[in-house]
This record gives C-alpha cells, sequence and structure tokens, in this order.
C-alpha cells in the first residue's frame, strides 16, 4: 500500500510505525506548536493514546502526554482509549495534536 500525497506533504521522511499488514492506516500527526508533522502507519484496533505517545516520542521526546490533546475533524478526541476504527480514522486522516491549554502568543 503507497501512502497518498495527503500523507505526505509536508511530513518528515520517516514513518513511526505502530501496526502494519493489511489494513494499515497511515495517518498524518500535526503539531501546530512545533510547526512539525509525522507520519504513522497504525493497525484499525491500535489506541489513539497509542497514536498520540508514539507522536510525541518523535515530536516532543520530554513531553507529558496528558497535557496533550488528540484532535480529529477539528474535534477533541475525550476518550483516547478508543481504537482509530472507533473514531473512524482513515488513511489519509489527519490528527492535530495540540497542548491542552494554549500559551499566548506574545
Amino acid at each position: 500500500m503507497s501512502a497518498s500525497l495527503a500523507t505526505i506533504a509536508r511530513a518528515r521522511p520517516q514513518t513511526v510505525v505502530l501496526g502494519a499488514g493489511h489494513g494499515a492506516l497511515t495517518l498524518k500527526v500535526e503539531m501546530p506548536e512545533r510547526w512539525d508533522v509525522v507520519r504513522v502507519t497504525a493497525s484499525p484496533t491500535d489506541t489513539v493514546l497509542s497514536v498520540k505517545v508514539a507522536a510525541l516520542a518523535v515530536l516532543e521526546p520530554h513531553a507529558d502526554h496528558r497535557r496533550w490533546v488528540m484532535k480529529l475533524r477539528g474535534a477533541e478526541i475525550t476518550s483516547e482509549s478508543k481504537t482509530l476504527m472507533e473514531v473512524d480514522a482513515t488513511t489519509g486522516a489527519t490528527f492535530l495534536l495540540t497542548l491542552r491549554r494554549r500559551r499566548p502568543v506574545r
């Protein structure tokens, strides 16, 4: 399976692999605080939390995952124990990984 243009554009060259094989999803995780994007390949049965932790390990290695939220289609995912299948993530989906409390720009 090849990654779509949507998952390749503006992303780091490496891909974080959580799950592979038939049915694996290629996602983008964007962090606006760092102006950075990472691609993640995950199984539909992987949790949102596992994707979040894997993306944070690359984008902000020493961050406390509890201070960050994941959003999909503009809405915060309040139960990160849900699987990607349960939140209706598809290949090419873009998750926004942002601080729970936004800091003001000075």
